[in-house]
């Protein structure tokens, strides 16, 4: 039986095996051979030093910071949970660099949105300080200390942040489903090099929008030049698909539109009777010349208009926008078409309007708050000042809002959570359009400052904050839109799964074993002193790339503790003294995959005849711990 890899998914391997697949003859001995890539490649090779080229101090050791293996897991927490054994929603406090690295075998290509709103870089910005040799150990370490701003006064200002911001995208970019989208709040400090990074992890090909957001109605009067009213978010796609339509806006406001267009060539429209409204009082036409000195409409046929209504088909040629089959299908679907005046100029009146492409100007006009309103809306809803500059639920609903909800269930990502915002603006927009969307935040447990309001109303990290944030927008909402949840098909998810970045739950696992003795000692049960099975069992479901929501069967087979996971997908037992008639129990369920304790079984006989059983019977992933 092999040993489950303890290690998060190799990247590194990952690039390797696609270029094995494009280019298989370059490869000796499983070794690149680069002078016969280059080459395959030909004239595409770029030769020359002097070449564009954005790059910066430490942009290598950002790179492989990014395809870094780590040891770390996720340990669920159900008492700061809500509604754990319901909810597909989770939150994950820990640095966002390691989980993203943890989630990259569960959910990659699986997430539909991404935004996040990253330190913006300003005086009372801190940056995250990464190291290759960083784990999570060292991140447990220095959680508890203040975090030091990036003062511009340093020499490494902007390099320190896309040291940080980097690894981060690299990652984010392997969640994304290739239909994905992601947002990045950000504003001048750091717009210039954001684009540039931006462009090169996800292609300038793939670059949509930069949204111009109204952050504020009262701008500072401070500044000597200008006035900031705005800030950017950055749109890419994974695979930019020029055919996929963004939806804004919808017109409410009802308008008569002409259905002549100057441009256009003249053609011929039959208008059916008793469907052209009009005010004009009883009136016979004769064929011939109307229109006006723009456009000429000839009536090619007589009719007449009785009781506001044209009472005979009207036959016009003119410079018309649609054909006789798109008049006919607005006609059916409830267009209203009318002439109101002797020129017997047509004009359509839509009962439904589509919405319209978005604007790249976030405003009020599209229903998007400001600072203000934002930072009001959460006082209300904690009962106090605890967090500044919150982004409004409004500003992340409307970028949500651009994709219409799916059979599936989509996932929105947030790996700079802050104060849940974008948990609240998920759950909002399903309560408004019925959709069941996920969603995944991750917050670092940055502490408060002591003499703050949040710490004196017992919110000791940010990330206190904003599950108690997510608890009350999930109630508030169930109140605010309970009559119409009640025609949902299925209740709406206002939970999450709480869950902490830890080390390994198996010292096995473990990145620091200069402790011999420790190491001794844990070698008696692999399983950390303070760890339990359940910990294990998440910490598995990371490694063989479960969603981390996925429920979990527990059952009792010949008197053992077994966990059954998604139908059978994956079976779980750690208990020890394993024996035959067990095995026979568990290969007989066929499970696809299966994982034991490598000291779980009753001898060496035993569990060199489970390989067999197991195998016997379909079972070909055997793992143990």
């Amino acid at each position: 039986m092999d040993k489950l890899d303890g290690k998060t998914r190799d990247l590194v391997a990952d690039n390797i095996e696609e270029l094995k697949q494009l280019f298989p003859e370059v490869f000796t001995e499983d070794k690149i051979d680069f002078d016969k890539l280059k080459s395959i490649l030909g004239e595409e090779v770029e030769t020359e030093n002097e070449r564009y080229s954005f790059t910066w101090n430490g942009k290598s050791d950002a790179k492989k910071i990014a395809l870094k293996q780590s040891t770390g897991s996720l340990r669920p927490d159900k008492e700061l949970s809500k509604n754990w054994d319901e909810t597909e929603n989770l939150f994950i406090e820990g640095d966002n660099l390691e989980v993203l690295r943890l989630l990259q075998n569960s959910y990659r290509n699986k997430v539909k949105m991404i935004y996040i709103d990253p330190p913006y870089n300003t005086d009372k910005d801190f940056v995250y300080t990464d190291k290759f040799s960083d784990t999570v150990e060292d991140y447990k370490e220095r959680v508890d200390e203040k975090f030091k701003t990036n003062s511009d006064t340093s020499g490494r200002y902007h390099t320190n942040w896309l040291n940080m911001m980097y690894p981060r995208l690299f990652l984010a970019k392997n969640l994304l489903k290739d239909d994905g989208v992601i947002f990045v709040s950000i504003d001048d400090n750091e717009v210039h090099n954001l684009r540039h990074v931006m462009n090169k992890i996800f292609g300038e090909e793939n670059f949509v929008e930069q949204f111009n957001w109204v952050k504020t109605e009262t701008p500072s009067n401070l500044s000597k030049k200008t006035k900031g009213t705005v800030e950017y978010l950055l749109c890419y796609e994974k695979v930019k698909d020029p055919q996929m339509k963004y939806f804004g806006q919808r017109k409410t406001a009802t308008s008569k539109n002409s259905l002549l267009n100057q441009s256009n060539s003249s053609s011929k429209l039959i208008f059916p009777k008793d469907v052209v409204t009009t005010g004009l009082s009883n009136i016979d036409f004769e064929p011939g010349i109307y229109g006006t000195n723009n456009y000429k409409i000839e009536l090619l046929k007589e009719t007449k208009v009785i009781d506001g209504k044209f009472v005979t088909p009207i036959n016009l040629k003119a410079k018309f926008r649609w054909t006789q089959k798109y008049l006919e299908e607005q006609i059916e679907s409830g267009t209203k078409i009318s002439i109101s005046r002797e020129t017997l100029g047509p004009s359509y009146e839509k009962s439904d309007y589509g919405e319209e492409t978005p604007s790249n100007l976030v405003n009020s006009k599209v229903g998007v708050d400001t600072y203000e309103q934002a930072s009001s809306c959460l006082e209300e809803l904690l009962g106090g000042h605890f967090f500044d500059y919150p982004k409004p639920v409004s500003l992340i609903k409307y970028f949500i809002s651009f994709f219409k909800k799916g059979p599936d269930k989509e996932i929105t990502l947030d790996f700079f959570a802050g104060s849940g915002t974008t948990a609240q603006a998920v759950m909002a927009q399903n309560a408004e359009d019925g959709g069941n969307r996920k969603c995944i935040s991750v917050q670092l447990p940055e502490v408060t400052d002591e003499d703050s309001e949040a710490r004196k109303a017992g919110y000791e990290t940010i990330a206190d904050i904003a599950k108690e944030r997510i608890r009350r927008a999930g109630e508030k909402i169930l109140d605010d839109y309970e009559e119409s949840l009640k025609e949902r098909d299925e209740p709406l998810d206002v939970g999450f799964k709480a869950f902490t970045l830890d080390t390994t739950n198996l010292s096995a696992w473990d990145e620091h074993t200069d402790d011999v003795e420790k190491t001794l000692l844990d070698a008696v049960d692999i399983i950390k002193d303070g760890r339990s099975e359940e910990d294990v069992l998440y910490e598995i479901f990371l490694k063989y790339g479960v969603d981390l929501t996925t429920p979990i069967e527990e059952t009792d087979i010949e008197g053992k503790t077994v966990y059954k996971i998604a139908g059978g997908y994956l079976t779980v037992c750690l208990e020890e003294d394993l024996d035959a008639e067990f095995i026979e129990k568990i290969a007989e369920e066929k499970p696809q995959r299966v994982v034991f304790r490598d000291t779980g079984f009753a001898d060496d006989t035993v569990k060199v005849n489970a390989e067999m059983t197991l195998k016997k019977h379909g079972v070909e992933d055997i793992k143990v711990l």
